[in-house]
């Protein structure tokens, strides 16, 4: 690989053995690609977590050693430095404001809080959220970043035009130290072009829609890069959280253009920058009917005792309306509710009472984590239901519960009644 004066010189260690041990990493990774260069990077979404059994046996040794092995990759135990980007800290394995309530061990939620701390003095955004973009961590378009964490690499390659390929904690953590990334995949601007064609012949209505049409389309289009054609209703941002979250599960999507909609296509010719599509998929009914049996389609019954709400994490109004569907009533005996959000708009929910509404009902509102990521789910639990196909795809294979995808209505109606009643669509 090339480097510049400057990367050299952090190699040779003349900024800090951090940064020394950083670019050892980031040139491997970089050779391995088979990257000519590195590219400046402003951005930085990883993980800087002790919460999991793994970072724990680090921890005894310092929070320098858990930076050193889990961030670098370092068997030596070198200082953590300062991030030298804007930087923070993605979704983790607990609820830090309420360990309990997953029936995380004190012992466990107290060294996360120190591990926090610790990161957080060295300059890490302790957001805890799989969707930084919603609380306020928003790369501008054009801008390199290294981000890990599925739907939000998804979310900010098509919706906000930031480059960033899938990242994994060492080289966030690398990058976090010299502000480098292997220029490569998605940094490339020839690389962002749509390589297939997506005819969407119905309309899609809602997350339920978008959810099932980013399963399917993940299955048929793998790490490809799409632009949809025939959008008729303008997508949200939460459609848009769910439909890439979806692909990215069933597939490997990391990019997508909606003409008039993504920042990158005005209009379908600028999708394709100039280029003639590889192939033509298209999404109707049969497609639609096709994704919700592949998600609900193994389930055994309908009956459920876990309801599961907020992956990719519930923007403030999505819980808004959780709360209102259900004011005034209460979740079946035997079910459990679990609502997730990210720790600043969970705070949000606290200070105005829709976090009281969400727990007179029975249930519990979350933050920081969710059943795929610290592989809890209540005890003795046999089916759940949630708005996410992104967990449907999960959890059975993490957890072994069976899992029943449907609209956010469907599912908390379930939590009332205790039984999942939603027709296919």
């Amino acid at each position: 690989m090339r480097l510049t004066d400057e990367e050299r010189a952090m190699a040779d260690g003349a900024k800090s053995r951090a940064a020394a041990r950083a670019m050892e990493l980031l040139i491997r990774y970089g050779e391995a690609l088979g990257a000519e260069r590195l590219v400046e990077v402003t951005n930085v979404a990883g993980t800087w977590s002790v919460a999991n059994p793994i970072v724990r046996d680090y921890a005894a040794r310092g929070m320098d050693a858990v930076f050193s092995e889990f961030n670098l990759d370092s068997p030596e135990v070198v200082e953590t430095p300062q991030a030298a980007v804007t930087a923070c800290q993605l979704i983790g394995g607990l609820d830090a404001r309420r360990p309990e309530a997953l029936g995380v061990a004190a012992e466990v939620a107290a060294l996360n809080e120190a591990g926090e701390r610790y990161f957080a003095a060295r300059g890490i955004a302790m957001h805890a959220t799989c969707t930084p973009y919603q609380v306020g961590h928003v790369p501008l378009f054009g801008e390199h970043c290294a981000w890990m964490e599925s739907s939000a690499v998804v979310y900010a390659n098509a919706v906000l035009g930031a480059r960033t390929n899938t990242e994994g904690r060492e080289s966030t953590g690398a990058a976090s130290v010299t502000r480098r990334i292997p220029y490569w995949g998605l940094h490339i601007p020839e690389n962002r072009a749509a390589t297939h064609l997506v005819r969407v012949e119905i309309p899609l209505s809602g997350m339920r829609d978008w959810g099932l049409f980013g399963y399917w389309l993940g299955g048929q289009i793998e790490d490809e890069i799409c632009a949809l054609d025939g959008i008729a209703q303008r997508p949200r941002p939460i459609d848009l959280k769910h439909f890439g979250a979806a692909a990215a599960s069933s597939g490997g999507l990391e990019m997508y253009h909606i003409p008039g909609v993504t920042p990158e296509a005005p209009d379908l010719a600028a999708a394709f920058r100039g280029r003639r599509p590889r192939g033509t998929l298209r999404f109707g009914a049969a497609e639609r009917r096709a994704a919700w049996q592949a998600l609900n389609g193994r389930c055994t019954g309908e009956e459920v005792d876990f309801v599961m709400l907020g992956c990719p994490h519930n923007a403030l109004e999505q819980v808004q309306l959780v709360a209102r569907l259900l004011e005034g009533r209460r979740i079946r005996d035997g079910v459990a509710l679990w609502v997730f959000t990210p720790r600043a708009l969970g705070e949000v929910a606290e200070r105005t009472g829709i976090a009281d509404i969400i727990r007179a009902a029975g249930g519990e509102l979350l933050s920081d984590t969710c059943p795929a990521i610290s592989r809890i789910v209540p005890k003795g639990v046999r089916r759940a239901a949630t708005d996410s196909a992104k967990q449907a795809h999960y959890l059975p294979a993490i957890t072994g519960v069976e899992t029943l995808f449907g609209s956010v209505e469907a599912c908390v109606q379930a939590a009332l009644t205790g039984r999942f009643a939603e027709a296919a669509p």
